[in-house]
């Protein structure tokens, strides 16, 4: 019997996909202006980006990034520990520990990546990593690629972690959560996570990609807003793409740690550094997160409106206060066909579908911004109602 081919296997799958409507498909932006984004010729209203306070397109950070591309270039020409690491990325990294109230922080070119370097840096072949089920897929692959054994836990249940994290009462143990959720918006029980890891001495890591600069004083992230330290989270991991408007991440917390991850982890020495005029541009943007305080006022100010008129009209709202809104419809192709409407009428929300969440779970992601409007949001409120998505059950 022959050999099967990879590529024939793959596209076999890649139909059976398309037939179930799972079928993920690549979108080109021409140009964006504010929240308005143009596609295929039409310029449409969007409440799908991550950029949160709304500094993806901040004259501030455009000037930034351009004086330090006329000073350094574009590519930093090298990874970290061989000539790529330049001024701009040590003024990032001691700006972003200040700002999380880290003793230090470390550069990785995405949040994927950071998450990979830190679970294969701290984790060893067969030691107990205890997740949430509804981490994000960078958390849950970073602790199959190091060989530890994976134990979830159903979504924000504390009294299951501890379980879970008994289970192996003597070797070393890694519990990693989100901070904020990103397809329910919610946010973990850092608090309790804190405690049970206290109490069992296992090591806290929270990725906070969607909730720096959102959350907490100053913008300081979920962690922050629960009153927590690096003693509690010594783990620290968040993107610079969402909230910041940039691109990247950051892994933050006590000396020996970054020091470990410089030695150990493979994602950040074997990559070249991120261009040193975007660690300029992010570097700006953590300025204007920290001070602009009325951002995020803004942002919250949307958000409530928002979710009171959604519970006005009936709609399968899910329990979220974070700038993440998304709207529970079960059916994967009830997702597509909503979606497709608020295209018609000149709005971009995109469905979310298995398996990115789970099966019966497809959903209306729907993204808010301090970039918009209150009549960008009511005019998604009435495209919405116009639906009668409160009509068919989830």
């Amino acid at each position: 019997m022959p050999r099967p081919d990879l590529i024939e296997r793959l596209a076999v799958q890649t139909a059976e996909r398309a037939q179930a409507q799972l079928q993920r498909r690549l979108r080109t932006i021409a140009r964006t202006e504010g929240p308005f984004v143009e596609s295929n010729g039409r310029r449409l209203l969007a409440f799908c980006t991550n950029d949160y306070l709304g500094l993806a397109q901040d004259p501030r950070l455009i000037a930034a990034l351009k004086q330090a591309a006329d000073e350094s270039g574009v590519g930093s020409g090298s990874a970290h520990l061989i000539c790529g690491h330049r001024r701009e990325h040590a003024a990032l990294e001691e700006a972003l520990s200040e700002w999380t109230g880290r003793e230090r922080a470390l550069l990785f070119s995405t949040g994927y990546m950071a998450n990979l370097g830190v679970m294969q840096a701290l984790l060893q072949r067969g030691e107990l990593c205890v997740q949430d089920k509804l981490n994000h897929a960078c958390l849950l692959d970073g602790a199959q690629l190091a060989g530890a054994v994976l134990k979830r836990y159903p979504h924000a249940d504390v009294d299951a972690a501890a379980r879970q994290l008994r289970s192996d009462a003597e070797g070393c143990a890694l519990v990693a959560t989100d901070g904020v959720f990103s397809m329910d918006g919610d946010i973990a029980p850092l608090p309790e996570l804190a405690a049970l890891c206290r109490q069992e001495n296992a090591t806290l890591m929270v990725d906070d990609a969607h909730g720096l600069g959102v959350l907490g004083d100053h913008g300081a992230g979920s962690v922050a807003e629960a009153g927590l330290s690096e003693r509690d989270v010594p783990v620290l991991m968040a993107t610079l793409g969402k909230a910041l408007g940039c691109s990247g991440a950051f892994v933050a917390g006590p000396a020996a740690l970054i020091d470990g991850l410089i030695q150990f982890a493979r994602t950040y020495i074997y990559t070249t550094a991120m261009p040193p005029a975007l660690a300029a541009a992010t570097h700006c943007a953590v300025m204007i997160a920290r001070n602009e305080s009325w951002r995020r006022e803004k942002l919250n100010r949307l958000i409530q409106r928002f979710r009171r008129g959604a519970e006005e009209l009936g709609l399968p709202l899910m329990p979220s206060r974070t700038a993440i809104q998304p709207l529970l419809l079960g059916d994967a192709q009830r997702g597509l066909d909503a979606a497709r409407a608020l295209e018609d009428q000149g709005l971009l929300v995109v469905a979310i579908r298995p398996p990115t969440v789970p099966h019966g779970q497809a959903r209306l992601r729907i993204t808010l911004s301090a970039a918009h409007e209150e009549a960008h949001v009511d005019r998604l409120l009435e495209a919405l109602a116009a639906l009668r998505l409160e009509k068919a059950p989830v």
